[in-house]
C-alpha cells in the first residue's frame, strides 16, 4: 500500500483546478483591463467595476461556501465506500442554493444604491456602479448553481469537468467584452460599462449549461427531489453556515479595504482595483492545490488514513510556495509594465507600482495559509476555519489598517493589514493540524 498521496494524484486534480479557478478572477481582470481603457471616464469606470465586482464577489463566495461543504461531504462519501447514501441529497442541496441566491438577487438589487454609496462611491462612479451591479446580479442563480456541481465534481475526485466549464466561459467573456464594450462596426452598439455586466452574464449561463452536461452524462445524482430530508442535509448546512460566517468576516476585511482606498480619492481606488483583482489572481490560481486537499483530505479522512493525509499537507504547501515564486518572478520582471495593461493614467500606476511589491512578498504565505485552508474545508473543520478568520480579520487585519492609516500609509496601510490577516490564518491553522493529525498519524 503507498505510504503518500502521488504527485500525478495531487496533480491530476490540481492542475485542472488551476485552470478553472483562474478563470473567474481572469473574467473580471479582463472587465477592468478593457473597461480601464475605454476613451470616457476611464478612471470612473475603472473604479465602479472594482466597487462593484468587489461587492460581487464578495456574496459569491458567501453563498458559494455550499460549493465546498458538498465537495467535503462527497469526498468523504467516497473515501467511506458510500457514495449512494448522498444520491437524495445533492437535488435538496441544489434546490437550497437556487433559492437563496434568488433572494440574494432581489434584496441586492433593491438596495443597491445604499450598498455603493457605503463604499464611499459618489457621483459618476456611483451611478456606474449600480448600472454595473444590477446587470450582474443576474448571474447569482447561474453562479451559485454552476459553483455547487463544481463542488460535487470535486468530491467525486474530478477537476476537469470544471476546468472545461470554465475556460470555455472565460473564453467567451473576453471575446464578448471587447465587442459589448467597445462594440463591432453597425452590427453592436458599444455600451461602455454595462456590455461589460452583459459579457460576464451570458458567460455565465453557458459555464452553467455545461456543468449540467456533466452532471447528467458523467455522475450517478439526479435532480429528482425526495420528501424525505437527506439525513447529511443538517450537517452540511451546518458547515456552510459556519463557512458563511467565516466568509462574512473575510469580506469585511475586503469591503474595509476598499472603503478605505475609495475615501483616499478615486485614483487610489482605481490602483485598489488593479492590486485586489491581481491578488485574486494570484489566489485562486494558487487555490488549485487547495482545491486537491480539499478533495483528496476528505477521501483520506472518510478512509482514516491519517498518515497519507500527513504527507499531503507537506507536498501541497511546497507546491503551492513554488507556484506562488514563480509568480512573483513573472510579475518582479514585468513590474513596470503591469499596470499599464489595465490604466493608462500616470497618476494610478504611480500608485499601484509604489504598492505592488507587498503583493508579490505576500504571496508565499498565502500559498501555506490556502493550502490548509483547502485542507480543512475537506476535513470539515468549518468551526475552526471561522473563528481562525474571526480572529485574524477583526484582532489582526482591522487594528492593522487603523493603525497604519493613522500614520498617513493610505494603501500601503490596505496591504500591510493584509500581510497581518494572512499570517495569522496560515499559523493558526498549521498550528492546530500539527495538533490533531499528526499524532493521529502516529497511531
Amino acid at each position: 500500500m503507498a505510504i503518500k498521496v502521488s504527485f500525478k494524484e495531487i496533480n491530476r486534480l490540481a492542475i485542472p483546478a488551476i485552470i478553472a479557478g483562474i478563470a473567474e478572477p481572469l473574467i473580471s481582470l479582463t472587465d477592468i483591463a478593457v473597461i480601464g481603457n475605454v476613451n470616457t471616464n476611464s478612471v470612473e469606470a475603472l473604479a465602479a467595476a472594482g466597487i462593484a465586482g468587489s461587492f460581487l464577489s464578495a456574496i459569491i463566495w458567501i453563498v458559494a461556501q455550499v460549493k465546498t461543504a458538498i465537495s467535503s461531504t462527497v469526498s468523504q462519501h467516497v473515501g467511506a465506500n458510500r457514495l449512494h447514501a448522498v444520491k437524495t441529497l445533492i437535488p435538496q442541496v441544489l434546490a437550497v442554493s437556487f433559492i437563496f441566491s434568488l433572494l440574494i438577487f432581489g434584496l441586492t438589487s433593491i438596495f443597491a444604491k445604499s450598498i455603493f454609496k457605503a463604499y464611499n462611491a459618489d457621483g459618476l462612479i456611483l451611478d456606474y456602479a449600480v448600472d454595473y451591479y444590477k446587470i450582474r446580479a443576474f448571474g447569482y442563480p447561474l453562479t451559485l448553481l454552476t459553483f455547487a456541481l463544481f463542488g460535487i465534481f470535486r468530491g467525486l475526485q474530478n477537476t476537469l469537468w470544471a476546468m472545461k466549464c470554465s475556460l470555455t466561459g472565460a473564453f467567451l467573456n473576453v471575446v464578448l467584452d471587447f465587442a459589448l464594450v467597445y462594440g463591432v462596426g453597425d452590427f453592436i452598439p458599444a455600451m461602455h460599462l454595462k456590455g461589460a455586466a452583459y459579457a460576464s452574464v451570458i458567460a455565465q449561463m453557458v459555464m452553467l449549461l455545461m456543468a449540467f452536461y456533466y452532471f447528467f452524462e458523467k455522475t450517478p445524482f439526479h435532480l429528482k427531489i425526495s420528501r424525505k430530508v437527506n439525513p447529511s442535509l443538517k450537517p452540511l448546512l451546518l458547515m456552510t453556515a459556519n463557512l458563511f460566517v467565516r466568509t462574512l468576516a473575510l469580506n469585511f476585511a475586503i469591503y474595509l479595504a476598499n472603503a478605505y482606498a475609495t475615501g483616499y480619492g478615486k485614483n487610489y481606488i482605481a490602483a485598489q482595483s488593479i492590486l485586489m483583482n491581481i491578488w485574486l489572481f494570484f489566489s485562486f490560481f494558487i487555490d488549485g492545490y487547495a482545491s486537491a486537499g480539499n478533495a483528496i483530505s476528505g477521501k483520506l479522512l472518510g478512509a482514516k488514513d491519517y498518515k497519507k493525509l500527513w504527507g499531503l499537507s507537506k507536498d501541497l504547501s511546497l507546491y503551492a510556495v513554488i507556484i506562488s515564486l514563480i509568480l512573483v518572478l513573472v510579475c518582479g520582471i514585468f513590474y513596470q509594465d503591469i499596470g499599464w495593461i489595465f490604466n493608462k493614467e500616470n497618476s494610478v500606476l504611480v500608485i499601484f507600482s509604489s504598492v505592488f511589491w507587498i503583493v508579490l512578498l505576500m504571496q508565499p504565505l498565502n500559498a501555506v495559509a490556502y493550502v490548509f485552508d483547502g485542507i480543512f474545508k475537506g476535513l470539515g473543520e468549518a468551526a475552526y476555519l471561522r473563528n481562525t478568520l474571526l480572529i485574524a480579520t477583526f484582532l489582526g487585519f482591522t487594528p492593522a489598517l487603523l493603525i497604519a492609516d493613522y500614520y498617513g500609509l493610505k494603501l500601503h496601510a490596505i496591504w500591510i493589514a493584509f500581510a497581518v490577516w494572512m499570517l495569522i490564518r496560515a499559523l493558526a491553522l498549521i498550528l492546530k493540524f500539527k495538533k490533531k493529525y499528526l499524532n493521529e498519524s502516529d497511531h
